[in-house]
C-alpha cells in the first residue's frame, strides 16, 4: 500500500534536478574536451582551460562593481589603498606643489611619548620607497613633521627609504633633511600647567585623577572632566577622535583651528619651495579634521602611514584634496582674512565680500 497522501497533488518531472543537470553538462564538456586532438599542450594546462570553460558557462562571475563582498578589500596594502583614479592627460591642470599629510606609523602607545614599532618602521619605509619610485628626476622633496617621537621617527624612516630608493632607481632628486614645524602638531589641551599636546595632557590627567580618586573631596575641574571623557571613550572601544570632532569641549583645541594652522604650514612650505613634493608626518586627528573640512563629511580615520593628498594649483587660489579615491576641489583659504575669534580684535570682511563695501 502506498504511503502517499491522496489529497496531495502529484508532480511529474521529466528533467533532471538542477544539480544533476549541471553535473551532466560538465561531464559532457569534459568528454568533448577529451576527444580534441593533442596539440602538445601540457595536461595541467588543458585541465585548467577545461575548468575555465565550464565555469564560464555554469557559474559566471558578476561584474566587478557587484563583487564588493568577494574579499577584494582584504588585499589593500599601505601602497595601493591610497591610489586615486587618474584623469586623462588633457584634463590635468598645472600643479605647483604636491603635499602628502601622512599619519605617523604604528606607535608603541598613546599614553606616553613613545616611538614607532618595528612594523611601523616597515610601514614608513614602504611610503618612502613608493615615493622614490614615483618621483621624477630633477624634482625636490621636502620633509616635515610634528614635534613628537612617533611623527619624527616616521619621517626619519621615510627619509632613509627615499634615499635608498633614489639610489636604487638612479634618480637625481634633491631631498631636504626632515624639519619639525609647529603648525603640524597634534591638537592641544589647555591644562593648569599650560597648553600641551593631548598625549602630554594624559600624563598630567592620570596623576591628578589618582589624587582625586584617593581623596574624593570636591568636584573635579572641568579640564579634568573633559580629558577623562576623551580617554574613557578609547578605553571603552570607541573612537576618541570622533568624540573630539563632534562634541564641543572647552579645553580642547577646536578642529577648525587645527585645519587653519595646517593650511598656514602648507602655505608656508609651498611659498618657500615652489614645485617641491612636500611630505608631512603628523597625527590622525588634525588630518581627519582637514579631510572633513574639504569633503563636508567624515571619510573615516586614516590608517597608519595613510595620507591625505593636497595638490596646490598654479594660480595659488585652488587646490585638490584627495583621500580614499575621492577628489574635492577647494579654495585655498587666505589666513589673514579668516576670523581670529577674539574679542580683542574684531574681524570685518575684506572689501568686496558679501556686498558690504560695494554700496
Amino acid at each position: 500500500m502506498s504511503s502517499r497522501r491522496p489529497d496531495l497533488p502529484r508532480t511529474e518531472r521529466d528533467e533532471a534536478p538542477l544539480y544533476l543537470a549541471r553535473y551532466l553538462e560538465r561531464a559532457a564538456r569534459s568528454a568533448e574536451a577529451e576527444e580534441r586532438p593533442d596539440d602538445g599542450t601540457p595536461l595541467y594546462l588543458r585541465r585548467f582551460r577545461q575548468r575555465r570553460e565550464v565555469e564560464a558557462i555554469t557559474a559566471p562571475l558578476p561584474p566587478l562593481w557587484e563583487r564588493s563582498d568577494h574579499g577584494m578589500q582584504m588585499v589593500l596594502s599601505e601602497d595601493n589603498r591610497n591610489k586615486e583614479i587618474g584623469a586623462p592627460p588633457q584634463a590635468n591642470r598645472p600643479v605647483v606643489n604636491d603635499v602628502y599629510l601622512v599619519r605617523h606609523a604604528e606607535t608603541q602607545g598613546y599614553s606616553t611619548e613613545a616611538g614607532i614599532t618595528p612594523l611601523g618602521s616597515w610601514q614608513a619605509r614602504t611610503v618612502g620607497h613608493t615615493l622614490a619610485r614615483r618621483v621624477g628626476t630633477g624634482e625636490r622633496i621636502v620633509l616635515a613633521h610634528a614635534a613628537t617621537n612617533r611623527a619624527g621617527q616616521t619621517i626619519e624612516q621615510i627619509h632613509r627609504a627615499v634615499l635608498d630608493g633614489l639610489e636604487l632607481f638612479e634618480k637625481d632628486v634633491k631631498v631636504a633633511a626632515p624639519q619639525s614645524f609647529d603648525e603640524f602638531r597634534n591638537f592641544m589641551v589647555a591644562t593648569p600647567d599650560g597648553i600641551m599636546d593631548v598625549t602630554a595632557a594624559f600624563r598630567l590627567y592620570y596623576s591628578v585623577l589618582e589624587r582625586f580618586e584617593r581623596i574624593a573631596l570636591g568636584d573635579r575641574p572641568s579640564w579634568l572632566v573633559e580629558i577623562d571623557r576623551f580617554w574613557r571613550t578609547q578605553y571603552g572601544g570607541g573612537d576618541p577622535i570622533q568624540h573630539w570632532l563632534t562634541i564641543p569641549m572647552l579645553h580642547f583645541e577646536p578642529p577648525a583651528l587645527c585645519v587653519r594652522r595646517f593650511w598656514t604650514g602648507i602655505r608656508r612650505l609651498a611659498a618657500a619651495d615652489l614645485g617641491a613634493r612636500i611630505v608631512i608626518a603628523t597625527h590622525s586627528g588634525p588630518i581627519r579634521a582637514f579631510a572633513i573640512w574639504a569633503f563636508g563629511y567624515d571619510p573615516g580615520e586614516p590608517y597608519n602611514t595613510e595620507h591625505v593628498r593636497v595638490k596646490l594649483m598654479e594660480d595659488g587660489r585652488e587646490a585638490l584634496v584627495i583621500y580614499r579615491n575621492r577628489v574635492q576641489e577647494v579654495l585655498v583659504p587666505e589666513i589673514e582674512d579668516l576670523p581670529t575669534w577674539s574679542l580683542d580684535e574684531q574681524w570685518t570682511p575684506p572689501p568686496g565680500e558679501y556686498g558690504i563695501h560695494d554700496v
